[in-house]
C-alpha cells in the first residue's frame, strides 16, 4: 500500500511538473496583463490581435502546407519502407533498418547542418522544397517505426487466402492489406504532422526567403516583450490542437495493435 501511494504521488508530481507551465501559459492568454505577473482580468484581445497579425497567419499557412506535404510523403514512403523491411529479410535489409532508425538517435542540430550542407552542395535553392524534403526525411523514420510495429501483428495468411480465391495483386493490396494497415497509417500520419508542425531546429537551417514556419515566427516574436501575450494565445491554440491530434493518434495506434479477427 505504501508503495502504491508513493507511486501515485510520484505520478502526480511528474504530471504537475510537465503540464503546470502549460496551464499557466494558457491562463495568461486570457489575462489583461501584458506581462502575466498577476491576474488583472479576463480578455479576448490577444486572440483578436493574433487573428489580425498577417505575418503570423502567413507563417501558420506555410507551416500547415509544409506539414501536409511532409505528412503525405513520409506516410507513403515510411509504409513502403516498413513493408519491405518486414517482408524481405537479409543482412542488407538489417543495414537498411539501422540506417532508418539512425535519425532517431542523432541530435536535430546535426541533421539540420548536414541537410543544409547537402542542399548547398547540390545547388538546391533553400525554400519550400528544401524544407519539405527535410521534414519528410526526419519524419520518415518515425513513420517506419510505427508501421513496423503494426506489421508485427499482420497475418500474412490473409494474402495467401485472397490469392487462392482469385484476387489480383491490386485487389489484395486494396481490399486486404490497406484496410488492416489503415489505422497504423493514420496514426503515423498524425505523428508525422505533429513533428513537422513542431520542428524548429532543422527548419532553421534549411529554410529560405518566404518559407518561414510558425516556430521560426514565434522565435522572432519572443525577442520583444510586447508580443508575449500574442505568443501565449498562439501557443494555447497549438497546444489544444496538438493534444487533440495526439489523442486521435493514440486511439488509432491502440486499434492498430489489435490483431485482426
Amino acid at each position: 500500500m505504501k508503495l502504491s501511494r508513493l507511486s501515485t504521488l510520484c505520478f502526480i508530481a511528474v504530471i504537475l511538473f510537465l503540464y503546470a507551465p502549460l496551464l499557466v501559459l494558457m491562463a495568461n492568454s486570457f489575462n489583461v496583463s501584458k506581462y502575466g505577473g498577476q491576474w488583472t482580468g479576463f480578455t479576448w484581445q490577444w486572440y483578436d490581435k493574433l487573428w489580425k497579425d498577417r505575418s503570423t497567419m502567413e507563417a501558420l499557412a506555410n507551416t500547415l502546407k509544409i506539414g501536409l506535404c511532409a505528412t503525405v510523403g513520409a506516410t507513403l514512403l515510411g509504409t513502403l519502407a516498413a513493408w519491405c523491411l518486414h517482408v524481405y529479410r537479409s543482412p542488407l535489409q538489417r543495414l537498411h533498418l539501422m540506417l532508418t532508425e539512425l535519425p532517431l538517435a542523432v541530435p536535430d542540430i546535426w541533421i539540420g547542418v548536414a541537410m543544409q550542407l547537402f542542399f548547398v552542395s547540390v545547388s538546391w535553392e533553400l525554400g519550400y522544397s528544401s524544407v519539405i524534403a527535410a521534414h519528410i526525411t526526419f519524419c520518415l523514420c518515425y513513420v517506419t517505426a510505427v508501421m513496423m510495429g503494426r506489421l508485427q501483428s499482420f497475418d500474412f495468411h490473409l494474402i495467401d487466402a485472397a490469392r487462392d480465391l482469385g484476387a489480383s495483386h491490386w485487389q489484395v493490396a486494396w481490399r486486404v492489406v490497406l484496410p488492416v494497415l489503415w489505422p497504423g497509417m493514420v496514426a503515423s500520419a498524425l505523428l508525422a504532422f505533429i513533428l513537422s508542425l513542431d520542428d524548429f531546429v532543422i527548419t532553421f537551417f534549411v529554410s529560405g526567403p518566404g518559407a518561414a514556419t510558425l516556430p521560426s515566427r514565434v522565435y522572432s516574436m519572443a525577442k520583444t516583450s510586447r508580443n508575449l501575450p500574442v505568443i501565449n494565445a498562439l501557443s494555447t491554440l497549438l497546444i489544444v490542437g496538438t493534444f487533440a491530434l495526439a489523442l486521435i493518434g493514440h486511439r488509432l495506434m491502440g486499434k492498430g495493435t489489435k490483431a485482426p479477427r
